[in-house]
């Protein structure tokens, strides 16, 4: 199983627009984020976690072939305001499987009603086949099981995925120790850390390596970076020899 990193920056994605920050004038390709997304794929199967406002771009760029199914973590436009751009998939593949809770495909109904319209649909929108995700019940994408882990986002919950010995969690705050036990024993845990200073509602630097601590995994790569959090080399060099900056376009393999 591969897992290329399509995005690793926050909200606003780096450099912010008209920022003057020395991280958003860097000349280093790694300190250049775009909104927070990974691709997985192993075998003939390709799926997404999350589809936010760079996923045209990233497309292109990781020259995905095809899509078999989108899971997202949560209703932040930076997680899925991509939707739109599914239409070339389901040119060639017809409705694209989205797993998400009720919550979520809820918003995205809302917000994108003309992709779950079914009578006088226009010609050319986008198609979908919503999937609700329950807490504690894992399903099935391609001939794995996707297990759902529940995290909280400030005050709105927010799920992660474990697949096989991989699993990934963005924008957490807090996780009850019911769901880290449904990480033990991961081989490559990825997990948000936005910036060393404390956040209302995402792991800094400090709470994500006490989480990396509390999960034990073999490796770990850092995503959703803000670009207050530094450049990628010197955020790298404060990190244990297991803890990994990721980077936009970074493929690791399972």
């Amino acid at each position: 199983m591969k897992v290329y990193f399509l995005g690793t920056g926050t909200s606003q994605g780096i450099p912010v627009i008209g920022s003057q920050h020395s991280v958003c004038k860097s000349d280093d390709p790694k300190d250049t984020r775009l909104r927070v997304s990974v691709w997985i794929h192993w075998d003939d199967y390709s799926y997404i976690i999350d589809c936010g406002p760079d996923f045209r771009q990233q497309m292109i760029t990781s020259r995905c072939p095809k899509i078999d199914g989108i899971l997202y973590t949560h209703e932040h436009a930076d997680h899925t305001a991509g939707l739109d751009d599914i239409r070339p998939f389901n040119f060639r593949q017809g409705d694209i499987p989205i797993y998400a809770h009720a919550r979520v495909i809820a918003n995205l109904q809302k917000r994108f009603d003309y992709v779950f319209e079914t009578e006088n649909k226009y010609p050319g929108a986008p198609s979908v086949q919503p999937i609700e995700v329950l807490p504690d019940v894992p399903f099935k994408i391609g001939d794995k099981m996707a297990i759902p882990i529940n995290v909280d986002h400030g005050r709105l919950q927010v799920f992660g995925y474990r697949i096989d010995d991989f699993a990934y969690l963005t924008d957490v705050k807090t996780i009850d120790p019911h769901e880290i036990d449904k990480l033990k024993g991961v081989q490559v845990l990825v997990v948000n850390a936005l910036r060393e200073e404390p956040h209302h509602s995402h792991f800094n630097l400090q709470e994500a390596l006490e989480f990396i601590d509390l999960v034990k995994p073999e490796r770990a790569y850092l995503t959703h970076i803000s670009h207050l959090f530094g450049f990628h080399q010197d955020i790298q060099k404060k990190l244990p020899k297991h803890v990994f900056v990721a980077y936009d376009n970074l493929e690791i393999t399972l």
